[in-house]
């Protein structure tokens, strides 16, 4: 039951927001399960699971190596809006123009976030040369970090 009752958590937390241990708790009496606070403090303690930045300023529950992707992807995001120029691709390789001496520390949180379509990076003193996986991953990436820098 221990068992079934921690992969539900884990399936909860990672297709809804869960922000505190009661929705945890009313969320798997919904499924049948019987768990008290205790129960799912216990179940948080044992899975590894840490609270994240979620929508707005709320926090959410969630798997604690979905919590380092969190971590790197808000510094990237805030990276781009403070030092990316300009972002464009061609082929299998996208072209992100920084602020001078700023494109290695953008090229060290690329290289970082955890993006599939990312094979590496190069970084030069103003340029980030990003090497993907397919064509259709170096849009991605572009509209990526096009995204972060209009936020």
């Amino acid at each position: 039951m221990k068992s079934r009752r921690q992969k539900k958590i884990q399936e909860l937390i990672t297709e809804q927001t869960i922000r505190t241990q009661e929705e945890l708790c009313l969320q798997l009496n919904a499924y049948g399960f019987t768990a008290t606070q205790a129960t799912i403090s216990r179940d948080i303690k044992e899975l590894g699971l840490v609270k994240v930045p979620g929508p707005g300023d709320d926090y959410r529950y969630a798997m604690a190596n979905e919590a380092q992707t969190v971590g790197v992807q808000e510094r990237l995001d805030k990276v781009c809006r403070d030092i990316v120029t300009s972002c464009d691709c061609s082929d299998n390789l996208v072209v992100i123009k920084t602020l001078p001496g700023n494109a290695q520390a953008l090229a060290v949180l690329l290289d970082n976030v955890g993006w599939q379509e990312i094979l590496g990076t190069i970084a030069g003193d103003d340029t980030v040369f990003v090497a993907v996986r397919q064509r259709a991953g170096a849009e991605v990436v572009r509209k990526r970090v096009q995204m972060a820098i209009d936020y």
